[in-house]
């Protein structure tokens, strides 16, 4: 069994919910990334999300392409996102999913990627911009030792939804609205329809929601939807306003602590619907 399959199997038994955060690694730099990173995983994060820095980052919103800039600035590639990876196994067995854009990884090189992925310790990969058409010419020549993340939009229909479940491993990343992370406008009944008809198109696959989820009450709200919740521009906010003044790993970990409390309230409150 996969990390990412055990921490589920585990959250599942003991009623919970999966907290999986994304930040940006090498913002501000990769001193302070690797700094917030590990107190982020003592305050309670199931799954970490590790942005590669891209320079066009079309899915993402402003605050995420502030970061990455900000990354790319301070030095931040490939190369230095898989030697991070490294050092927070080192101290952490926290499921690590490299986030990237295929373009950093086609320059890495796809067999390159796959071997370093998996000697520095990481557990999956989410490739935002590659439909399950274009990536056997990734993923053709790999092996099973990292787990495919997918990526399904609230207007995927059911039947593509199988598709798309049938290609993919760890689990399914349900995107909570059309648009770019951290931008508002949740539709709560069209999403509890997208959650329920993918849950049922999974056979079994845990789905996490994520995009536009930034609050306690959120999670509380979104998180009966699914089996976890995926939070990024929260935290990268957090980083950002701590710029100047530091203390970005405490406010971040605080955070993970109130949305990972999020996630066990919301687990309850599905058992008493349930």
């Amino acid at each position: 069994m996969s990390r990412i399959a055990d921490t589920f199997e585990t959250l599942r038994r003991r009623g919970e919910k999966a907290l999986v955060g994304f930040v940006t690694a090498g913002d501000p730099d990769l001193s302070q990334s690797i700094k917030i990173v590990k107190e982020m995983c003592s305050a309670g994060l199931d799954v970490l999300e590790l942005g590669v820095p891209f320079s066009d980052p079309t899915a993402d919103g402003p605050v995420i392409q502030r970061s990455s800039a900000r990354a790319i600035k301070a030095g931040t590639n490939m190369r230095a996102v898989l030697d991070m990876t490294a050092r927070i196994r080192e101290f952490s067995s926290v499921p690590i999913v490299i986030f990237s854009y295929y373009n950093p990884i086609l320059a890495y090189g796809a067999r390159e990627f796959y071997r370093d992925a998996v000697e520095a310790g990481a557990d999956g990969v989410l490739v935002v911009d590659l439909p399950p058409e274009e990536s056997d010419e990734l993923t053709g020549a790999w092996g099973d030792g990292l787990d495919f993340i997918r990526l399904v939009a609230p207007t995927t229909p059911p039947e593509r939804m199988a598709q798309i479940a049938a290609r993919a491993t760890g689990f399914i990343y349900l995107v909570s609205m059309t648009g770019v992370t951290g931008s508002g406008g949740l539709d709560l009944e069209e999403l509890a329809t997208v959650a329920a008809e993918l849950k049922n198109a999974c056979s079994g696959l845990p789905v996490c929601i994520g995009f536009g989820i930034s609050t306690p009450q959120q999670v509380e709200t979104i998180g009966p939807m699914g089996d976890g919740i995926v939070i990024g521009s929260a935290f990268e906010r957090l980083v950002e306003s701590c710029l100047e003044t530091g203390g970005a790993p405490r406010r971040v970990a605080d955070l993970v602590s109130e949305l990972k409390r999020a996630t066990t309230d919301s687990a309850k409150s599905a058992a008493c619907v349930s």
